[in-house]
């Protein structure tokens, strides 16, 4: 009779152990990601990682920096849901790999014999934006770029409607034949600019002409980094970056 209790032991040991993806009762945030693709607006396939969550308070587009991937946000968007957000991070064809990543956008463009500069990455964010619009019901998301793509999502969402607000990590006038600080001058909505305290005079350069009531600029007092590397947390001082953008999420 004492193979009973030994066999339901079993059982619930195998149930407990199983790897399904589901919230365990003390994390209720599932915060597992799935690759997706998409087109970009040229027809290149764009590989990008979903961080999904039910019951959201918004959509968030991330954008990596030069030479970077989709990887550079692995911490961070977990961190996101957490904060109540779905996350979307995608690989542009300007990139090439992250936290061991590898940018398969741009691998698909160089393939292609597709132009891979800055500007060239503009449509595939654009592309995002339309997609993740579309996963959010058709409400307006929230952008964060980071190095070069903090400047083009500044650019973007000058005249993009499904942007709601814009975080920008380390924006500069890294656009060949572009003046960002003109470009971007009438931009109407929220935007939240942060740099390493080395870059905080060019980031007020870029800035210098939007409604100074739409702006956020958080200028950080410890060293910091380059672009949103500044919220992992083996940068000192993240926090604070942290705390900053939350509070402009929040808003």
């Amino acid at each position: 009779m004492k193979i009973l209790p030994l066999i339901s032991l079993l059982i619930f040991t195998m149930l407990s152990c199983s790897t399904t993806g589901e919230p365990l009762d003390n994390n209720p945030i599932n915060t597992v990601s799935k690759t997706i693709t998409f087109e970009s607006k040229d027809g290149l396939t764009i590989t990008a990682d979903l961080y999904q969550i039910e019951h959201d308070k918004g959509f968030i587009v991330l954008c990596h920096q030069a030479g970077y991937s989709r990887g550079e946000y692995l911490e961070t968007a977990k961190k996101l849901n957490e904060l109540g957000f779905s996350c979307m991070a995608i690989d542009q064809r300007s990139g090439s790999s992250a936290n061991n990543i590898t940018n398969e956008t741009a691998k698909l463009a160089k393939k292609k014999g597709l132009s891979t500069d800055y500007l060239d990455a503009k449509q595939d964010i654009e592309a995002a934006i339309d997609y993740a619009a579309q996963l959010n019901n058709g409400q307006q998301v929230f952008l964060v770029g980071s190095s070069y793509s903090a400047s083009l999502v500044l650019l973007i969402a000058t005249n993009n409607d499904k942007v709601k607000a814009v975080a920008s990590f380390s924006p500069g006038e890294y656009l060949t034949g572009v003046n960002l600080a003109t470009s971007i001058a009438d931009i109407s909505i929220p935007i939240f600019v942060t740099s390493s305290k080395g870059e905080i005079g060019q980031t007020a350069g870029v800035i210098k002409n939007i409604n100074a009531g739409k702006v956020t600029h958080f200028k950080p007092e410890v060293t910091g980094i380059h672009g949103s590397r500044a919220l992992w947390s083996s940068t000192d001082g993240n926090e604070t970056y942290w705390n900053a953008f939350t509070d402009f999420l929040n808003r």
